[in-house]
């Protein structure tokens, strides 16, 4: 390939609405150009990566003997019906009628429409297991999006979608799937980490994040440095900081606190550490009827220690022995529900004399604390000395419901837990039977009775995965993209191609044999003078750049410089094909 036959659009200046590094530095490079809000046309050079993207994701899938096929981008909303996501999904899916008043979906992701398939064309047990994967356009009508292509209405994913015979075979196909996925990231050449995740709104059992490691990720990851446990945020395990219950050794009291609503500024009047202070947190489930009505609602205190915070999803799963709990959904309760219960305005309450219809769920730690300082229940006041048992019942639930931090212990008891920042880019969930139970898509299995498929499903965000790599890897003059997967892999920059036979015969030459030698590599024969030459590739990222020129041809030398090298090195003419092939593992 030569530059002056293909599309070649830079920018010195980043557009204003552009916000992150990956967004400000695909426009500059060209790699996209937006159309709308959310909607980018992918330039020739941003296609080249995500071709070489969905190449290796393609190679993997095949090789794990997942099956390639293709499903629409616009679905008809009757199977979205069966599984009654239609109505449950909110604003986010775009629904469309067609006209003859028929209702259609964008699909954002395809469970219902390769369900449909496997109930229809997987009849038997001995068709199983099979995986079926597709790379393909989808749309999520994001209320705000921004961030490029990290927050995209438009994107590209791979979805595959499997489906088995019984848990102990899906089990496997997870398995296969997660060591897929591991050997497509290592591939990419980027950095990640694989993660215990929620499973969300997509449901099921079983769920890891793959995310790309970057400080400017929007997911905070948690992981042992000396074991392998990992976990999103969301659903890292918070171990009791306290072994066991101390005995009381403090006089309750209530003491004022005019004005301090807060556990740090309590603390700090009181004199006592943040760690002794606990924190209360009001829910409110509702009861409705089969109109949707609500007829009632339940109050829930929610407590966990001051210096620690509520983790919702995880809240979000408490359950109760008689079956009440969040589970089915919460929110926050209102200040006039809050003052009927408590009788006070919210910053001064606490677990201490509360009726019996409040019911009350203690993180871990909390549980384990003696002598807390908690609110009064009372504007202007808190109680200090407070112990469980002498001063109030126990909980009606003791569970994991904070956030970890950094320096808790790790859940595997291996070592202590740290946090970094991370972008998701692929996602494993085994789903179960959630979906074939809810669209009847059955097999005969052996004993030739009908049984519902056990599913897993697994996405990677082919577009996503080009922000994510920027904001891993960067500088101030532009991408450093890792070989795999840069729109080029060398760039020959010749100076004074178009006025020097002697640059421009080194420079054909070198261009040929590395294009024999299957080398992914460009000839820059536009004629811009060297700076300008030289920045434009550095921006776009290319990893290896060879120049040459008259004065170093002269000399029987060129010079090579990779993309993170600090400077050039000179090779001779003779020995620079072997350089580069030998950089690439040619």
């Amino acid at each position: 390939m030569k530059a002056s036959q293909f599309f070649i659009s830079t920018l010195k200046e980043a557009p204003t609405d552009a916000e992150i590094v990956s967004h400000k530095l695909m426009m500059r490079a060209g790699l996209i150009k937006k159309l709308g809000a959310g909607l980018y046309n992918y330039m020739p050079m941003g296609l080249r990566t995500i071709r070489k993207v969905e190449q290796i994701i393609r190679e993997e899938m095949n090789r794990a003997g997942a099956v390639e096929l293709t499903m629409p981008v616009i679905q008809p909303a009757e199977l979205w019906q069966e599984t009654g996501r239609f109505d449950k999904m909110g604003p986010e899916l775009l629904r469309l009628k067609d006209r003859h008043d028929r209702d259609f979906v964008v699909q954002p992701t395809a469970e219902e429409v390769v369900t449909d398939i496997a109930r229809q064309e997987l009849r038997s047990y001995r068709q199983l297991p099979k995986n079926f994967y597709q790379i393909q356009t989808k749309f999520r009508d994001e209320r705000r999006p921004r961030f490029g292509v990290m927050r995209g209405r438009e994107f590209t994913m791979k979805d595959a979608y499997s489906f088995d015979r019984n848990v102990e075979s899906a089990g496997k196909t997870y398995d296969t799937m997660f060591a897929t996925y591991c050997r497509i990231f290592d591939r990419l050449g980027l950095q990640y980490r694989a993660v215990a995740a929620d499973t969300g709104a997509i449901g099921g059992d079983r769920s890891h994040e793959f995310q790309v490691i970057a400080e400017t990720g929007e997911d905070a990851i948690v992981y042992c440095p000396t074991s392998d446990y990992a976990a999103n945020i969301e659903l890292a395990e918070a171990v009791s900081l306290l072994a066991s219950r101390g005995s009381a050794s403090v006089a309750f009291e209530k003491v004022a606190t005019p004005g301090k609503s807060t556990c740090a500024d309590v603390a700090e009047l009181l004199g006592l550490p943040l760690s002794q202070t606990v924190k209360s947190l009001v829910l409110a489930t509702d009861e409705v009827n089969e109109a949707g009505e609500i007829v009632g609602s339940t109050v829930w205190l929610l407590l966990v220690r001051g210096d620690h915070d509520l983790n919702e999803v995880k809240a979000g799963k408490m359950e109760l022995a008689d079956g009440t709990g969040l589970k089915a959904g919460f929110r926050f309760a209102t200040e006039k529900e809050i003052v009927e219960h408590f009788g006070c305005k919210p910053g001064y309450l606490g677990p201490v004399g509360l009726k019996k219809s409040v019911k009350v769920i203690a993180d871990r730690t909390v549980a384990n604390m003696a002598d807390f300082v908690c609110g009064a229940n009372d504007e202007g006041f808190h109680i200090r000395g407070v112990n469980w048992g002498r001063d109030l019942p126990e909980p009606d639930l003791v569970a994991d419901i904070r956030n970890v931090v950094e320096g808790d212990p790790s859940p595997d008891g291996k070592g202590v837990l740290a946090i970094q920042r991370g972008i998701e880019v692929g996602h494993v969930f085994f789903l179960g039977t959630k979906y074939s139970k809810a669209m009847n898509a059955t097999f005969l299995d052996e004993d030739g009775k009908p049984k519902p498929f056990e599913m897993g499903c697994y996405g990677i965000g082919v577009t996503r995965i080009l922000g994510a790599a920027i904001e891993q890897k960067h500088d101030d003059r532009g991408i450093i993209w890792p070989d795999t997967i840069a729109p080029f892999t060398v760039v020959i920059c010749p100076i004074g191609y178009d006025r020097s036979e002697d640059v421009k015969a080194a420079a054909d030459q070198l261009h040929a044999a590395l294009l024999a030698k299957g080398v992914d590599v460009i000839l820059d024969d536009r004629g811009e003078r060297p700076g300008a030459m030289f920045a434009d590739w550095e921006l776009i990222g290319v990893p290896h750049r060879v120049v040459l020129g008259d004065k170093g041809l002269k000399e029987g030398q060129v010079e090579y410089q990779g993309r993170g090298d600090a400077q050039a090195t000179k090779v001779a003419v003779a020995e620079v094909e072997a350089l580069v092939l030998g950089r690439l593992k040619v």
